[in-house]
């Protein structure tokens, strides 16, 4: 018999793997766009991969899983390093940063989710919190590093769409489908309103400036 416990931590293990990939990317892509050394790329790649899902499990009273699993810092450390070397080469393709934000924002916002569920069920305040904080968490830190405003407060539509990829997540869930077609329907959700807002400038309403 299969152990379906066993295969949901794994595929939740793959998922946040490619998410911390995805975030380091944007982190390092930052830092040398800044004209960090290599210890400033390799910090600020670490600490967006990592610092939503730190965040995250210090809030549900869990031991960080990226201090006790070497693979996450070992991924972004790994991104770090080639960026280094090959930005050069590919900082003429704008728009792979905003792809691999969009895909990590997407990733971490059902990983946060699914954790949550995890931890306390089908419970939709916690699963939202906990999607929302994995997945802009990184991103505000990186930002403010570099002393800009966060993405997430001023430029096109960011964390409405990982809260419409949550929902659909916790909506797919309450029909009773299995977690994995929950997650993948609400990370392709998520990263495709994403990247639809780059594409379209899509942005929230904003005070009129007089």
């Amino acid at each position: 018999m299969v152990d379906f416990s066993f295969e949901i931590d794994k595929f939740i293990s793959v998922l946040d793997y490619l998410g911390t990939v995805a975030f380091a990317f944007t982190g390092a892509s930052k830092a040398i766009s800044h004209n960090a050394d290599i210890f400033g790329i390799l910090v600020l790649s670490s600490v967006v991969g990592v610092a939503g899902g730190i965040i995250r499990d210090v809030i549900f009273g869990k031991f960080p899983i990226a201090f006790s699993d070497p693979i996450y810092i070992c991924l972004t450390v790994t991104v770090g390093v080639v960026l280094f070397f090959l930005y050069p080469k590919l900082k003429k393709h704008v728009t792979t940063w905003l792809i691999f934000d969009a895909i990590g924002l997407g990733v971490f916002s059902i990983i946060g989710a699914s954790i949550a569920f995890s931890i306390v069920g089908l419970n939709f305040l916690p699963i939202v919190f906990g999607g929302v904080i994995t997945a802009i968490g990184g991103g505000i830190l990186r930002d403010v590093f570099v002393r800009e405003i966060p993405i997430v407060f001023v430029k096109e539509v960011y964390a409405v769409a990982s809260v419409v990829g949550i929902l659909v997540f916790y909506v797919v869930l309450s029909l009773g489908m299995d977690i994995q077609i929950a997650s993948v329907i609400g990370i392709v959700i998520s990263t495709g309103i994403r990247l639809l807002a780059i594409k379209y400038n899509w942005n929230l309403p904003r005070v009129k400036s007089s």
